[in-house]
C-alpha cells in the first residue's frame, strides 16, 4: 500500500512540476471548461494542451467527460493533498527562518 501511495504522490508532483499544467489547474479552479476553452488561453498548440490533460487525467487531478463533441474538463484537487501534507513537515523550518526574521527587523528599528 505504501508504494501505491508513493506512487500516487509521485504522479502529483510530477503533474505539478509544468507551468502550463499548473496554469490549468488555476483555469479550473474557476469552475469545468471545455477542451477547447483551456486551450485558447495559451500559445501552445491544442494536441500539446491535450497531452498535458492527459498527464493531469492520470495524475487524478482532472475529470473529463464527454458532452456532445465536448470534453469537459473539472478539478479534482483532492489529490493535492498530498502535496500539502509533504509541505506541513517543512513548515516549523518555515516557521523558525520567519521567526528569526522578524527578530532581525525588530533589532534593526
Amino acid at each position: 500500500m505504501a508504494a501505491l501511495a508513493r506512487k500516487r504522490r509521485q504522479a502529483v508532483f510530477r503533474a505539478i512540476s509544468a507551468p502550463t499544467r499548473r496554469e490549468i489547474l488555476n483555469l479550473l479552479r474557476g469552475g469545468q471548461r471545455t477542451v477547447g476553452e483551456i486551450a485558447a488561453n495559451f500559445r501552445t498548440s491544442r494536441p500539446a494542451i491535450s497531452k498535458h490533460l492527459r498527464l493531469l487525467r492520470s495524475a487524478g487531478l482532472v475529470d473529463m467527460r464527454r458532452d456532445g463533441t465536448n470534453r469537459i474538463c473539472a478539478l479534482n484537487a483532492k489529490p493535492l493533498r498530498a502535496v500539502n501534507d509533504w509541505l506541513r513537515d517543512y513548515e516549523s523550518f518555515w516557521g523558525e527562518t520567519l521567526h528569526s526574521l522578524k527578530q532581525y527587523v525588530e533589532e534593526d528599528q
